[in-house]
């Protein structure tokens, strides 16, 4: 009897998400709980285990389609051989190469054979509802070069997370469609991969092709006596210039996108110039006494990056914003830190730094005002009797925010802990969907850039954002003598609507006691 393999359910915010990777073909066998999908969200991507030992029968979804919560994706059976299923999808292709190519819009992506196995399209994966079209990052692989199954073939950038496209066999590209940095859409075919291809396989095959797909001008093309991958000659038209003098160190000479832009950088396969007729005039009479380049490069906005620019320019917009600002004297902190960092370190496995005071000091001072703890949701303020604090973190490809939970019954050590792993999980795209969500306030430190200060803009439906700056030593006036003390800004953005200047004045002045006296802080003062 045949199982049927389910999507997860997706968290209430999340409507759909997209089939990312399928890790088993029909007819392979499975054990129990072995991954046999990824589907990709917004956010994350989850994966589906077997709910049993048997045999892929049926996938029901490519990868790349859109999937509803609970949607069945495929069915397992029991005891079916890996050759007879592979076998049968096969024979239905039945011609060459050449045929497959002919037919490479087919409905099944993996019926064709193509240098020596089937043929698949490789596609974009299904973009969540609110995401349209994503970005070509990169390709990791190039046309003809061998790669193994759930290698990494392109990635896909959006707004909010990138997306790996993965190998769906062993085997080489064929023929790339979509070069880096175009704009594609869901499901969109990315590129053309044969199985068992490899080296001069697949090059081969790239080359029988070339005719058949000038018009897309996507496939190898050959120039002069140079064989030019697509990307490479995306560059060379971009930048003008002579293939001929670019040595190519792909299969075959093949020109790859990494030697010309190495030319590009050395300046070695620049066309020469014109000497004819009046253009020499023009040129001599338009030249500037400029020594060097003058590079200008224009690069489209990443989609995370018109994502932060969105939410910016509306939190401005909605939001009644002010900001007040105080200084403190880290001169405690910084002693007690320097006094057991080492101690600290070896009981806790982890650093001691500056942002687990500041968690602490601010969860204190929010059950105090419970107004800046609140948010607006319409006409309604919502009170919330936990203290979810957000920490900004900054990565290559913008700022994310997770939320560390319930930090008032949370130790320092566990602050800092959870920072540190937020950071590294935030750099390498790891972190879930679920713990970007349901802050209550946020913390943002421009200090650890240099920043001496700034203001901060609310992260909605968040009604207040404290900003950390750097730690300056500066001459101050304490019990009537001039010290040099170590002084770090604070800056409280906070909704007006919601919070009064009072309120959050005496907010920030209590953070400012509370790290200034950080006993204050066992001792609940």
């Amino acid at each position: 009897m045949a199982t049927e393999i389910k999507a997860p359910t997706f968290p209430e915010s999340v409507a759909e998400g997209s089939v990312a990777a399928w890790h088993k073909k029909p007819g392979d066998s499975v054990e129990r709980d072995e991954l046999i999908v990824e589907i990709e969200t917004d956010k994350v991507v989850l994966e589906v285990v077997a709910p049993e030992a048997g045999t892929l029968t049926e996938v029901l979804v490519e990868e790349g389609d859109t999937v509803e919560s609970e949607q069945v994706l495929g069915r397992l059976g029991e005891g079916q051989a890996s050759g007879d299923a592979q076998g049968e999808s096969k024979s239905e292709g039945g011609e060459s190469a050449a045929g497959a190519g002919d037919d490479a819009g087919g409905d099944s992506a993996a019926a064709q054979p193509a240098a020596g196995g089937a043929q698949h399209e490789v596609k974009a994966p299904t973009f969540p509802e609110s995401i349209q079209e994503g970005t070509v990052a990169s390709w990791n692989k190039q046309v003809g070069e061998a790669v193994k199954r759930d290698e990494v073939l392109a990635e896909i950038e959006t707004d909010k997370v990138v997306l790996e496209v993965v190998a769906p066999a062993d085997g080489a590209l064929i023929e790339i469609k979509a070069e880096e940095g175009s704009q594609v859409e869901s499901e969109a075919v990315l590129a053309l991969f044969g199985e068992g291809a490899g080296g001069d396989a697949a090059s081969g095959a790239g080359e029988d092709k070339a005719p058949a797909s000038a018009d897309d001008g996507e496939s190898d093309e050959k120039v002069g006596d140079k064989i030019l991958a697509p990307a490479a000659r995306k560059l060379v038209a971009e930048h003008d210039l002579d293939v001929n003098r670019i040595e190519g160190t792909g299969k075959g000479g093949r020109v790859l996108k990494e030697d010309v832009q190495k030319a590009v950088k050395d300046g070695s396969a620049k066309k020469p110039a014109k000497s004819s007729g009046g253009g020499a005039k023009q040129a001599a009479a338009a030249a500037p006494a400029v020594e060097g380049e003058r590079v200008e490069k224009r690069v489209p906005m990443t989609r995370l990056r018109k994502t932060i620019a969105k939410r910016l320019v509306e939190a401005q917009q909605t939001a009644a914003m002010l900001t007040t600002y105080n200084e403190v004297d880290m001169g405690a902190v910084m002693d007690l830190r320097a006094q057991y960092k080492e101690t600290f370190l070896k009981a806790h496995d982890t650093k001691l730094g500056f942002m687990g005071f500041f968690v602490k000091a601010a969860s204190e001072a929010l059950k105090r005002f419970p107004d800046v703890n609140a948010s607006i949701d319409g006409t309604d303020i919502v009170y919330h009797g936990y203290q979810d604090i957000g920490v900004a973190v900054s990565t290559d490809r913008g700022l994310v925010v997770p939320v560390l939970r319930d930090t008032d019954s949370m130790k320092i050590a566990d602050v800092e802990k959870g920072i540190v792993d937020f950071g590294k999980r935030a750099r390498d795209g790891k972190l879930g969907i679920d713990e970007m969500q349901g802050g209550t306030f946020t913390i943002t430190n421009g200090g650890i850039f240099g920043s001496l200060l700034s203001t901060p803009i609310l992260n909605p439906p968040q009604t207040a954002i404290l900003g950390m700056h750097k730690i300056q030593e500066r001459p101050m006036a304490v019990n009537g003598k001039v010290e040099v003390r170590p002084m770090m800004y604070l800056a409280l953005s906070y909704d007006h609507r919601m919070i009064d200047g009072k309120d959050a004045v005496q907010f920030l002045v209590t953070i400012k006691e509370l790290l200034e006296d950080p006993a204050r802080l066992l001792l609940d003062i």
